[in-house]
């Protein structure tokens, strides 16, 4: 297109266009005007992304054997024997051994929590669906997944299921500006709301504004009524700072994610919720302290300054 005052105009038109559907989808949530034509987007666009992103890759295989792990709940026993499986049909170059690697960190995370998982692919990232951070994986409504799912990783909270279409599935990730989500603290049990700063750490308002809170402090999710779209006990990150408190009825902190939104590879979508609350077991074990070594140094003086030390002591 020839850059004209035609064009520009266009342009200009095309964006806020865009910025007020996006606003009356927010405003909208699952009454959204626009969710019809986002669906239709997702069954169409969906499939294309899912055949782009299927190469011939053994671990899309071991994807493929955990999804229908939500159908029982005899959750760790179980998947340690699928893992164990997975590793002998998966191959040894770096890359798998990598993917592998987040694929068994994650069935331990649910099998931890109890939580039924679908297993899943990250097949694109959401530029093309909008300003959020969403991306896009390569299961959906085929594979049992519904709208306002949790989705983790083995590292703990990744997002929620927003859109799902036959084969492929839009997640808003944590991180995003319009994600908020109810934490708990670890020992405390101090409530709180998380949302989204994009590539800066979340911003926690925790209820208490008089809550003792340091840095290092961990935080899960509380879940939510009826576990959608949170089921509780999913690590959500660490306490990294905290506001000074001035007296108000609440108190701001801010919070390092455990999962690192720009690699996202491997991810479980939770079809099943626990039967009763993890509450911190989801939580990796605090490392142990290293002891600093101690040396201790003996200093033999001299034949000339002992013969010295002798004589000022005569």
């Amino acid at each position: 297109m020839r850059d004209t005052r035609e064009s520009r105009l266009l342009l200009v038109l095309l964006i806020a266009i865009a910025f007020a559907l996006i606003t009356v989808d927010i405003r909208g949530g699952e009454d959204s005007p626009v969710d019809g034509a986002r669906q239709a987007a997702a069954a169409v666009f969906g499939p294309v992304e899912d055949g782009v992103a299927t190469v011939v890759d053994p671990v899309g295989d071991a994807v493929s054997a955990v999804r229908d792990s939500g159908d029982r709940h005899d959750r760790l026993a179980t998947l340690e024997k699928e893992n164990a499986a997975l590793k002998a049909r998966l191959g040894s170059d770096d890359r798998n051994r990598s993917r592998l690697g987040q694929l068994d960190k994650m069935l331990k995370s649910a099998g931890a929590g109890q939580y039924g998982i679908k297993g899943a692919e990250v097949i694109a990232i959401g530029a093309a669906q909008g300003f959020s951070w969403t991306v896009t994986i390569d299961i959906g409504a085929g594979d049992g997944v519904k709208r306002d799912m949790t989705v983790l990783n083995g590292d703990g909270l990744v997002g929620r299921v927003t859109t799902v279409g036959p084969g492929t599935s839009t997640v808003l990730l944590a991180n995003d500006p319009d994600f908020t989500v109810g934490t708990r603290m670890e020992g405390s049990d101090e409530l709180g709301f998380a949302s989204g700063q994009g590539d800066r750490p979340l911003r926690v308002q925790l209820l208490n504004g008089k809550a003792k809170v340091q840095k290092g402090d961990r935080l899960v999710t509380f879940g939510s009524q009826a576990d959608k779209p949170f089921v509780p006990g999913v690590p959500v990150g660490f306490v990294s700072r905290v506001d000074p408190s001035g007296g108000d009825l609440t108190r701001t902190i801010y919070v390092t994610p455990f999962v690192g939104f720009t690699k996202l590879d491997i991810v479980g979508v939770v079809v099943e919720a626990p039967r009763t609350d993890p509450r911190d077991t989801v939580l990796p074990a605090r490392p142990r302290p290293i002891p600093t070594p101690t040396v201790t140094v003996t200093v033999t003086p001299s034949a000339s300054e002992a013969d010295g030390q002798f004589q000022q002591e005569q």
